[in-house]
């Protein structure tokens, strides 16, 4: 019983963190109530031919989604007709129009701009049992594989169970008597008849039946005689627990601890470290190979890679001894970040069969504690395997991140100078079009740096090529590179309004970025200095890369709209070092500048 349940309940946040062997396996996250579980009175919104589907609403921000096949009942008592036809003939402007109401539960919860799948076929699980309404089955779960357990767990809920009522006997059940059995079994029954009591009485949309929270759903679901210990840090919880425990399973109340160490109980245990690892999409493997975890629309792609994993006897070891690992670590992977629907690993390729047939016993394996539904296809001549998890909900990551607002899930963004040269055909645009005489460019200090050029070299040339003035000004606040701004005006209003300092002056600058190094040695630094609000002007300085992060007086030998040319001053000595030209100076170094 190596596996514990670690319970952290927050005012806004409720986590829970499966270990088992002390290593993160699941995690749970509820910050508001999911709807998973819930059953709703919808009312029919658009009925969908094309797609043999519907669109029903049930109170939440968006309409519901439901499928034929989730109308039709899994099994009828006529060998699969329904009024006369059979089944496979009937389609869903058949079943439902425009306005019905009707009694759904939600299977899938909304998923990015998707709403929520339901299904009219009602399922109540409970702790031994799951009760389904309107079926008229009785089923084990697969999990108990010893078939004299199956047929005696089979004959006791023969015993009770109503004709008309479908129930599937959970995992739990395994080695339970039939007094507990019965027990769950009319519990499910109380809670239907209260369902429909309560649809009667209910105008669609509304909600009429809530699943429970978090830590009932955990302890009704996971809960059970392979968990050592669960512990949870809120008093009123625990004392919950107890209280839930004792009626599901009195023999599991002395695995029921609460914590009150000085620590955070996720720091405690270690676990907070792995929360934040798990929204990487790099996973490395104890040997030095790695997983690489991409998640689209479509599917999830898991890659396999041996990195510094070199193994020792050659080649087709080292392939097989990664593999192998890997396996253990995307079950793992799957189950800790909750990963469903299409899922494509790719391995190292293997050439031996009997290495293939070793890596695929071992997934199979490690995908045994898996509680979700998973399909798996035998591993392709390309080294994939093709599978499917059953999804419920949203993956924990989108359940504790947002898209990226720069990139948009993307996970790239243009480079500096992929933004810059945007910026030249926007300036080519509005000098084509006729506007203004002067332009006024306001970016992030890479894209200005490359809009400018070395010595202010590339901006002069655009100047010359569109006949109008340019004055770039770059804005470190803009932490995005892709924004900028360009602002169209006369010259004399814009110098009015965009006062240049003069030849001469003398100037504070703090350097505070380096940009790169060109093969000459040349290097670039912005500072803080501000030409206007918020705005630097670029500065090309004399052996300024060595002041960098400092504050330094800077003497302007020559001012230009978008760049200036000066040098550190110290103890009122200019600091020129002789460059190797001979010339009293060494190629100099860009940054901004402040007016004193």
């Amino acid at each position: 019983m190596s596996k514990e349940i670690i319970v952290n309940v927050a005012h806004r946040e409720t986590r829970i963190a499966v270990l088992d062997a002390q290593q993160l396996v699941e995690l749970h996250v509820e910050r508001e109530q999911r709807v998973v579980g819930n059953l709703y009175k919808a009312k029919v919104d658009n009925v969908l031919p094309g797609m043999d589907a519907a669109f029903v609403e049930i109170g939440l921000e968006r309409n519901a989604f439901l499928y034929v096949a989730d109308i039709l009942p899994e099994e009828d008592e006529d060998g699969g007709r329904r009024g006369g036809r059979d089944r496979r003939d009937l389609h869903i402007k058949d079943l439902v129009t425009k306005g019905d109401q009707l009694l759904v539960q939600v299977v899938k919860g909304p998923r990015g701009t998707k709403g929520s799948r339901v299904s009219t076929r009602v399922s109540l699980p409970g702790r031994f049992l799951v009760l389904m309404p309107d079926a008229n089955n009785l089923g084990v779960s697969r999990k108990i594989d010893d078939g004299k357990e199956r047929d005696r767990l089979k004959k006791i809920v023969q015993s009770f169970r109503q004709t008309g009522t479908g129930v599937i006997v959970r995992t739990e059940a395994e080695g339970r008597g039939g007094a507990e059995l019965h027990q769950d079994y009319l519990m499910l029954m109380d809670t239907w008849n209260e369902v429909q009591e309560k649809s009667k009485n209910s105008k669609a949309p509304a909600l009429i039946h809530q699943d429970m929270g978090l830590v009932y759903k955990i302890l009704r679901d996971a809960f059970g005689s392979d968990i050592g210990r669960l512990v949870l840090d809120s008093p009123s919880d625990y004392a919950q627990a107890h209280e839930i425990i004792s009626r599901l399973s009195p023999d599991l109340q002395d695995r029921i601890e609460l914590y009150d160490g000085e620590k955070p109980i996720f720091e405690f245990y270690k676990i907070e470290d792995e929360i934040d690892r798990l929204l990487e999409r790099k996973v490395p493997l104890k040997s030095g190979g790695s997983l690489i975890i991409d998640q689209t629309e479509a599917l999830v792609s898991i890659d396999v890679n041996s990195g510094k994993f070199t193994g020792t006897t050659g080649l087709a070891d080292t392939i097989l001894k990664t593999n192998l690992e890997a396996t253990e670590e995307i079950a793992r992977q799957l189950r800790l970040r909750d990963l469903g629907g299409m899922i494509i690993l790719d391995f190292i390729d293997m050439e031996n069969a009997r290495d293939k047939k070793a890596v695929m016993d071992s997934f199979v394996k490690a995908l045994k504690d898996d509680r979700s539904r998973t399909k798996i296809s035998s591993i392709s001549a390309l080294g994939l395997i093709e599978m499917t998890r059953k999804r419920t909900g949203e993956t924990v990551d989108v359940a504790m991140t947002d898209l990226c607002p720069y990139c948009n899930g993307k996970g790239r963004v243009r480079s500096a100078e992929t933004v810059s040269l945007i910026i030249e055909r926007e300036l080519w645009r509005s000098a084509a079009n006729g506007q203004s005489e002067a332009f006024v460019v306001s970016a992030h200090p890479d894209v200005a740096a490359h809009l400018i050029g070395p010595q202010g070299e590339d901006i002069e040339a655009l100047e010359r090529d569109l006949r109008r003035s340019i004055y770039v000004r770059c804005l470190p606040s803009w932490q995005h590179i892709e924004k900028f701004d360009i602002q169209h005006g006369s010259i004399a209003k814009i110098d009015q309004s965009n006062p240049l300092v003069k030849r001469g002056q003398m100037v504070d600058c703090v350097v505070i970025r380096m940009n790169r190094d060109d093969q000459s040695g040349d290097r670039s630094a912005w500072a803080t200095g501000l030409m206007l609000p918020g705005r630097q002007m670029q500065v090309d300085l004399v052996n300024g890369a060595k002041y960098q992060g400092q504050t330094v007086k800077v003497k302007l030998s020559e001012v230009r709209r978008s760049i200036a040319l000066g040098e550190v001053v110290v103890n009122g000595q200019r600091s020129t070092i002789t460059a190797p030209n001979g010339h009293g100076s060494e190629p100099s170094d860009r940054v901004g500048t402040k007016e004193r």
